[in-house]
């Protein structure tokens, strides 16, 4: 990851420095600067050896040598930069601004070269930016010659001239109408120009001009340089950025996969995540947090199924202590009454195993159905008044009465239907067990069904004695056995209200339980509380 980071961070202030260090656009505008200031330099240098050093003779004007060698030399003195070559009409040399005529025969001078970086630092950065400029592409412009007259004679006839030579007397031939740019063996750029000198309306000769155009190369080296300080303390601070987000990313990544392995291996149960992840307000923190409270649920899973494992051998185990006791008493007694009591027995504790293996296989489906299945809209109106209608149509003399109240319309939660039928019949089973039966007046079970905000809320009440204020939350754990005074040993399970609590609960909804009570204080029933979130 730290790779993936640095190298994109680093990508684009690396294209950008490679597009700034190709600065062919600028480079042309000084060059065409340059070509234009050499131009006025050579007007003025032609009219000059055209008035001053020239004769005219029959109306014909003549190129003076002797005049055009010291003036062209006192006109260059000013540029030392610059080279002064006069031709005459023919294509032959007749003045060099840098050859001197001396008692000991001509002189050639030659302009010292430019000093070189002092320092290793110096030295070091001007061979990175040779280097650097050696790998940007070219476009053919250092030896250029553009639109060269194919008409020009070649001056092959002056072997001892080479070829950049010959080239400059084509171009001294044509007027000056192109200049000539090319860069030398050595890396000096230079830019030739020509300009004819004219008498009235007669050509004498022919003033070339050639500059090493040192101010072009050393405006692009500052470009090229301020570009590279740029680049460098750009890339400095991506890569510390890099690092910076690596620390903060990659870093506790890892982390987590270490505190998620330490998990896998039994390790992290009291929790293994770092503090400093779980402090963090950004997404990591948020992950932190989430496995750690995915963990602790594992952990409280686990827990409940060793303590579900060990209430489901418990209740088994009377069920079958009772049935080998009846069958070793079976064996000794042969009185037929008390042979048929004992098979009676036998046959309620099947009975009994049987529905508490039904229940157990049911609780223990209960999480792993609602988390492969997903949640619908479920209107629960026609759910509660279908279970109201049925009792109603099924319901015996001296059993209670039950009544649905409901708003007219919908009441669509998010859930399972199947899942929903079963909480809303195992509270209903449960009020109606607990209702007193008979009597005068006739008991009632109200159900109440409302919407509140985001929430569904169902109210089953009964009429019955109440929960104990100890056991409003003990109710809803497995196996819990307090049962109505009279009810036949072993017609419930004890896992109903605890199945309901498991369902709703998946649902991401709430379940509660209290008593209901006078305007005395005085306990009159029970009442659950069912909450659902609204689709």
């Amino acid at each position: 990851m730290l790779r993936r980071i640095l190298l994109l961070n680093a990508l684009p202030p690396a294209l950008l420095a490679a597009a700034m260090l190709y600065l062919d656009q600028y480079q042309n505008g000084l060059l065409a600067a340059e070509v234009e200031a050499m131009r006025t330099q050579a007007r003025i240098y032609a009219g000059a050896i055209a008035e001053a050093a020239t004769r005219v003779q029959d109306d014909r004007a003549t190129l003076v040598p002797e005049a055009a060698r010291p003036l062209l030399r006192r006109l260059v003195d000013p540029s030392p930069n610059t080279q002064a070559r006069l031709f005459d009409n023919t294509g032959l040399v007749v003045a060099d601004s840098r050859v001197r005529e001396g008692s000991g025969g001509a002189v050639v001078t030659e302009p010292l070269p430019p000093p070189e970086p002092r320092g290793a630092f110096s030295t070091g950065i001007a061979g990175l930016y040779d280097r650097l400029v050696g790998l940007v592409p070219r476009d053919g412009r250092d030896d250029l010659v553009v639109d060269v007259n194919p008409n020009a004679p070649s001056f092959d006839w002056q072997p001892n001239l080479g070829p950049d030579r010959r080239e400059e007397l084509r171009l001294a031939l044509e007027g000056g109408v192109t200049p000539y740019i090319r860069r030398t063996a050595d890396g000096r750029l230079l830019v030739s120009v020509a300009e004819p000198a004219r008498r009235g309306n007669q050509s004498v000769g022919i003033v070339l001009l050639t500059r090493e155009a040192r101010e072009v190369d050393q405006r692009l080296f500052e470009i090229r340089a301020s570009v590279l300080g740029i680049f460098a303390l750009a890339l400095l601070l991506t890569v510390l950025l890099s690092l910076y987000l690596a620390q903060t990313l990659a870093s506790p990544i890892m982390q987590l996969a270490g505190a998620a392995a330490a998990m896998r291996q039994g390790e992290g149960r009291a929790g293994s995540v770092p503090p400093a992840l779980l402090a963090r307000r950004d997404e990591i923190g948020i992950l932190a947090r989430d496995l750690q409270s995915a963990a602790r649920d594992l952990w409280a899973r686990i827990d409940t199924n060793e303590r579900f494992a060990a209430d489901v051998a418990h209740e088994l185990r009377n069920p079958l202590t009772s049935v080998r006791s009846a069958i070793e008493t079976l064996r000794r007694i042969e009185n037929p009454e008390q042979q048929r009591r004992l098979l009676a027995i036998i046959a309620d504790d099947a009975v009994r195993m049987d529905r508490l293996i039904a229940d157990i296989s049911d609780s223990s489906r209960v999480d792993a159905e609602l988390s492969r299945t997903v949640a619908v809209p479920v209107d629960v109106a026609p759910i509660l008044s279908t279970l109201v209608e049925l009792h109603q149509a099924t319901r015996a003399e001296g059993d209670p009465v039950v009544e649905l109240e409901a708003p007219p319309g919908r009441l669509v939660v998010r859930g399972v239907e199947g899942r929903l039928v079963q909480v809303f019949r195992n509270l209903l089973g449960n009020a109606l067990s607990f209702s007193p039966r008979g009597g005068a007046q006739e008991s009632r079970v109200r159900v109440r069904a409302r919407p509140t905000g985001t929430w569904v809320e169902v109210v089953v009440e009964d009429e019955g004695p109440g929960i104990p204020e100890a056991k409003l939350e003990g109710i809803f754990e497995r196996f819990y056995s307090e049962r109505p005074h009279g009810e036949q040993f072993g017609k419930h399970s004890g896992l109903g209200l605890s199945i309901s609590r498991q369902i709703v609960e998946g649902l991401r909804g709430r379940i509660a339980a209290e008593n209901r009570r006078d305007a005395e204080g005085k306990v009159t029933g029970a009442r659950f509380i069912v909450r659902l979130p609204v689709a």
